[in-house]
């Protein structure tokens, strides 16, 4: 399989840190430069922030919880914060909310329509992980080994074919830590991470601790040794940034480590 590389950072990053990010990931030919949106850190206004600086990188958000943000609302974001359509992927998931299935299915298909974007859904149990293939141009996964990417990248696909859509794109989200500072970052991420419900469950599907799905490594080469398990089953393996301390020096350390090139 070829295989591309993102990079992904919070949402709420300093924006002095991505502005020198993510030209630099363009420069090193990665394929997307990533942000979570969360509550705390608004994802699409730090691609605007990434959009400014760069040219040819794909944009990327993950995953814009529909219970918190509307189709229309986020469509009226892309448009004011003037984000390019050919370049963005948009990451919807259904968020807390119950009835999440029908939500995603309407939500995402009413923002690629409003967008030109590339839409995808984030999702960790199997319903959501086949609408994604059934409805939208992919999927975005996340906390999760190797072997279940493959797993569902499979019931993705077939949900595809199915439905008569094109070939969807894998996308999965791998935390990734470089050097003992940003370990033990990490395996505090992982802890919060287990004391969420959905998340709770799906690690016990997996029979594996949340820390158990992330790359983590002392040095250069160890690291990129556990992300070419992932890239060997994903279109695009997202190195979602963990680092010891939200520096320019400790993300581009951590850049230039696992550059494609």
């Amino acid at each position: 399989m070829d295989t591309s590389f993102g990079f992904g950072v919070s949402g709420g990053l300093d924006p002095a840190i991505v502005r020198v990010l993510a030209p630099e990931a363009e420069r090193l030919g990665f394929t997307t430069f990533w942000a979570n949106d969360t509550p705390h850190g608004d994802g699409l206004a730090t691609l605007a922030v990434a959009a400014a600086v760069t040219s040819t990188i794909r944009l990327g958000v993950g995953v814009i919880p529909l219970d918190r943000q509307g189709p229309s609302q986020i469509a009226e974001k892309v448009r004011a914060l003037n984000l390019p359509g050919q370049r963005l992927t948009l990451g919807l998931g259904s968020g807390g909310a119950t009835g999440g299935l029908t939500i995603v299915r309407e939500g995402a298909t009413a923002v690629r329509d409003a967008t030109g974007a590339r839409v995808v859904v984030g999702a960790l149990g199997p319903r959501m992980t086949e609408l994604a293939g059934a409805v939208v141009d992919g999927v975005l996964l996340n906390w999760l080994t190797p072997g279940q990417a493959e797993r569902s990248g499979a019931l993705t696909r077939v949900a595809a074919q199915d439905a008569g859509r094109p070939e969807p794109w894998l996308y999965g989200y791998v935390r990734t830590s470089l050097g003992t500072g940003a370990r033990q970052r990490l395996e505090g991420e992982a802890a919060r991470y287990e004391q969420l419900s959905a998340y709770a469950a799906h690690f016990a599907r997996m029979g594996v601790r949340a820390v158990d799905t992330a790359v983590v490594g002392d040095d250069p080469e160890s690291v990129r040794g556990g992300l070419a398990v992932y890239a060997a089953v994903l279109d695009e393996t997202v190195v979602r940034a963990i680092t010891a301390q939200d520096t320019i020096e400790d993300y581009l350390d951590l850049l230039r480590a696992v550059a494609p090139t």
